[in-house]
């Protein structure tokens, strides 16, 4: 797999996100353009980045009604990007529009996945605040897993503690994408189901989003590597192919 480490781009504005990624020196990572870049920034960094062959995550979570779903996929797929999200609790329906927006848009090959609880979310917040109690957080989790699968999504947003059961209910081919990722000497913040690069790899995920580990870096462009390398060892550890 090439670049299953996404970097978020969690930066006010395009001037510091592009000096960010000046300190690459020519290699380009994965990147995650969140809510708070987009909206300073729209569908001009977008292009930005493609223009110079990043591949771009897009992560709006939308979740409206199907029709305005349709409709903003429609716009949002002529940038080209590589994955986007929603929101699975918009249900299946609108994952269904959103689909067919990216489709109808001419974004064949766009990856469209679907966020299932944030890693913010614990049990008592899922259960007290919003009133689900029929299932703890894992068989929520799951589900919402197999309701993306069922519209024709391609993989979900997850901690990496749900990977196991979202692989064995939906098929390996079915992505799991999990942010959440701290090296082990660093704080949790606003994040509870959190995992280590390393177990994050042990755990089977696709692809990891690594945010103020490598952005709050003196030397983000070494950190990046320390974590694509550890990927790559504990894959080699398991008798799976090297990542390029």
């Amino acid at each position: 797999m090439e670049n299953p480490v996404i970097v978020a781009l969690d930066f006010e504005n395009g001037k510091k996100a592009k000096e960010f990624l000046l300190s690459f020196e020519g290699v380009t990572p994965f990147v995650k353009v969140g809510m708070e870049l987009f909206y300073a920034e729209g569908i001009s960094f977008l292009s930005w980045l493609k223009e110079r062959k990043f591949p771009v995550f897009l992560d709006l979570k939308l979740h409206d009604i199907p029709t305005t779903v349709y409709k903003s996929m429609k716009v949002l797929g002529t940038v080209g990007v590589d994955m986007i999200n929603v929101h699975a609790s918009g249900g299946t329906n609108m994952m269904k529009a959103a689909k067919e927006g990216l489709l109808d848009s001419g974004a064949h090959q766009t990856k469209l996945i679907a966020v299932t609880q944030l890693t913010s979310t614990d049990e008592k917040m899922l259960s007290d605040e919003l009133l689900i109690q029929q299932s703890n957080l894992l068989e929520c989790v799951t589900h919402y897993a197999e309701l993306a699968k069922q519209a024709g999504l391609d993989g979900v947003v997850c901690s990496a503690h749900e990977v196991k059961s979202i692989k064995e209910t939906c098929g390996n081919s079915f992505l799991t994408v999990t942010p959440g990722i701290r090296l082990s000497n660093q704080q949790v913040h606003d994040q509870v189901r959190i995992s280590t690069p390393h177990d994050a790899a042990l755990k089977g995920v696709d692809y990891m989003v690594v945010g103020r580990s490598i952005t709050q870096s003196a030397n983000p462009a070494d950190v990046y590597g320390k974590i694509i390398n550890e990927w790559r060892e504990v894959h080699e550890n398991n008798n799976r192919s090297p990542i390029a």
